[in-house]
Formats: C-alpha cells, sequence, structure tokens
C-alpha cells in the first residue's frame, strides 16, 4: 500500500518524466518521490497516531508518539528532509520542464514542511499529526491540479489514505 506521502510522490511525478534533464540530482521526479519524498514523509506520518481494535469483543485503543528527545529529533529531521525536498522539486533543474503552478506546490509543500517540524520540535503530538494532516492536503490538492498519470503496467495504483 503507498500512503500519503506516496500520493504526494505521485502528484509531483506527474510532469512528464520524458521532458526531464539528464543532470537532476536525485534522479527523475518518480525516482526522487519513491526513493527520498516516500521514505522521509512516512517517518513524520508514522510518528503519532492511534488505533482501536477489537479483541476479545472489546475495544483496545493504542496510541503511540515519540518517548525520547531522540525520536522527536527524527521526527524533526524528517520534515526538515521533506522542505530541502521541496525546495529541489521547486528548483530550475524539476521545475522548468513543468506546468504552470509547479513552483506554487513546491513552495506549499516546503512551507508545509517548515510547519511540520515546528510541530515536531514542539514535542505536541497533536500539533504533529495536525502538521501531518497539512501536509496531506497540500499533496491533495497538488493531486488535483496535476492528476498522477496511469500506473505502468504492474505498478500498483496510488492509495490516498493517510497511513495512521
Amino acid at each position: 500500500m503507498i500512503t500519503v506521502a506516496g500520493s504526494c510522490a505521485a502528484v509531483l511525478l506527474l510532469a512528464s518524466c520524458a521532458d526531464e534533464p539528464a543532470d537532476l540530482p536525485y534522479g527523475t521526479v518518480q525516482q526522487m518521490m519513491a526513493n527520498e519524498v516516500q521514505p522521509t514523509a512516512d517517518i513524520y506520518w508514522g510518528a503519532v497516531g492511534s488505533s482501536s481494535e477489537l479483541i476479545d469483543g472489546k475495544p483496545v485503543n493504542r496510541d503511540w508518539q515519540p518517548e525520547t528527545d531522540a525520536e522527536w529529533q527524527a521526527v524533526a529531521a524528517s520534515a526538515v528532509k521533506l522542505r530541502e525536498l521541496a525546495n529541489t522539486l521547486g528548483s530550475p533543474a524539476y521545475a522548468e520542464v513543468r506546468a504552470e503552478g509547479w513552483t506554487d506546490f513546491t513552495e506549499g509543500l516546503a512551507q508545509a514542511a517548515t510547519r511540520a517540524e515546528e510541530a515536531a520540535k514542539s514535542k505536541n503530538p497533536d500539533a504533529v499529526f495536525e502538521a501531518g494532516g497539512t501536509l496531506y492536503s497540500v499533496c491533495s490538492a497538488c493531486h488535483q491540479a496535476f492528476p498522477p498519470e496511469a500506473p505502468a503496467a504492474g505498478a500498483e495504483p496510488v492509495d490516498m489514505t493517510p497511513n495512521r
């Protein structure tokens, strides 16, 4: 299953890879999404959450969040990296062959990642969860403006369900 980050990756992948310059720092947009954005966003989205399930007919709730300073720092670092990746996606190397509006979305992703970093630094799980929702909203808006291409033969379709 591809998570929210995967859906963001699919959005940013939209612009035609055939027109990509040969000297991209992370390869094509598709490669960058799969190898950098997706795993980085998964760190952020997986940092806090809750679930419930029935066990022996009784609801069991489970909440999780970072417990140590190092865990909180890893969440903040993932937001920093998302901002850096967004800035790279907005750089001329990636943006010059994209449709109008591309840099608006990359800037939106960078701004959302900055807020996500601040939330992680505050060590507030509710703020991290909310910032994750904002990141998701940026990705969703980009999907609407730049609908993802159909997956290649044998590839799984993008699932926009948050990994929470």
